[in-house]
């Protein structure tokens, strides 16, 4: 089998994972009401699973580098599949809590695998795109994952959309084995050696840029069931056409970051995908009452946001390129740390301000990625000097 061929059944791997990630955003409001909470601490389920999952995976992977990365993605995904299946079958308050955090334990070592696996056998010239193929199949969650949970959680209610994930689970592990080649793992490094990584200033203001710019899409996102509906009254009717629009510009735009990256370059790719980022925002919070408006606003922050995903991951591999695991494994808990703050800081905004304000604070965290983006690029061509 071709390698690209091998890293789109990588990409089938982490739309599962993405979906279990994703879909709890699809039906926030329907927790809280079962749960007897307000949506602003049924937010927190997410920050729980983000802050397991950026806490977990470096340590885990730490443990397991020399693991080949094959075995380890089957023994990652059946600790998955556990967690999902303890949300179906033991939906208490606290279990599901616990379920989630033990979702991200394997979720963690599956997504980092996926992408150290891609890296390895991408053909030359090809890493960001293969990438960004992965990432394509995490994106693709929001298309397909997210509207069908909602629409599944309606008809048998939202504790069946972890039964159906576990089940995915399950044919994921027979696609790993049917087409994933053995990787060798990589020479052991400690965490305190993984950690000293952060003492190279290019590396600690890489991993910041992926920490404000995902927390300022999170604190939109984590809530954005709740306000399209109530924050911007978007017909019930319409909520899952707006979100299959929302994942259809997530698959678009993390095609073009991939490309535009392999072919203009991180740093303009970063620019330019985060400034269209701000500027959406700023559209959308403006249509309320106007479906087309909204759509359109819609499509393009999702679009923006996710251009920027393959293209950062591929900036910090190239900061550290022999170490590519463990800066992806970083990255990864970067990215979790970001949404779990993001889902706090949007917890806090609704409870303050208002459902409609989530945007003005999402838009602070791109604009000073940004800035960071723009730093990283002149420290790294003093470095070159």
């Amino acid at each position: 089998m071709k390698p690209m061929w091998k890293i789109y059944a990588l990409a089938i791997i982490s739309f599962l994972i993405g979906t279990s990630q994703f879909v709890i955003s699809g039906f926030l409001d329907q927790i809280a009401t079962t749960m007897g909470v307000s949506v602003a601490n049924a937010g927190q389920f997410i920050t729980v699973y983000s802050l397991t999952y950026a806490i977990a995976t470096p340590i885990l992977i730490t443990l397991t580098v020399s693991i080949d990365r094959r075995k380890l993605i089957l023994w990652s995904l059946a600790v998955f599949i556990f967690g999902n299946l303890l949300s179906y079958f033991f939906p208490s308050y606290g279990c599901f809590i616990l379920s989630r955090m033990i979702v991200a334990l394997g979720a963690g070592m599956v997504i980092v695998t996926t992408l150290t696996i891609a890296t390895k056998i991408a053909p030359a010239g090809k890493q960001a795109s293969s990438i960004a193929a992965v990432t394509t199949g995490f994106t693709t969650a929001l298309i397909l994952g997210v509207p069908i949970g909602r629409l599944l959680s309606f008809a048998f209610g939202w504790r069946s959309v972890f039964l159906d994930i576990a089940l995915f689970g399950v044919l994921a592990t027979l696609v790993i084995i049917a087409v994933v080649p053995n990787v060798k793992g990589d020479d052991p490094v400690s965490l305190l050696e993984q950690l000293a990584l952060l003492k190279n200033p290019n590396v600690l203001t890489g991993l910041i840029i992926t920490l404000f710019w995902l927390s300022g899409y999170a604190i939109v996102f984590t809530y954005i069931s709740p306000y399209l509906l109530q924050g911007l009254r978007l017909p019930e009717g319409l909520l899952s056409p707006a979100l299959f629009v929302f994942g259809i510009a997530c698959l678009v735009g993390t095609t073009i970051g991939g490309y535009c990256a392999d072919r203009f370059g991180i740093t303009a790719t970063l620019l330019i995908g985060m400034g269209i980022n701000g500027v959406s925002l700023t559209l959308l919070s403006l249509s309320t009452g106007s479906p087309v408006f909204l759509f359109i606003s819609l499509f393009i922050w999702s679009a923006s946001v996710w251009s920027s995903q393959p293209t950062q991951q591929y900036n910090l591999v190239t900061l550290s390129p022999s170490q590519s695991g463990i800066m992806l494994s970083l990255n990864q808990s970067a990215s979790q740390l970001a949404m779990a703050i993001g889902a706090a800081v949007g917890g806090i905004t609704i409870s303050k301000f208002s459902l409609h304000s989530i945007t003005w604070f999402g838009t602070v965290g791109v604009a000073a990625a940004m800035i960071l983006v723009w730093g990283l690029h002149h420290m790294r061509i003093q470095h070159a000097d």
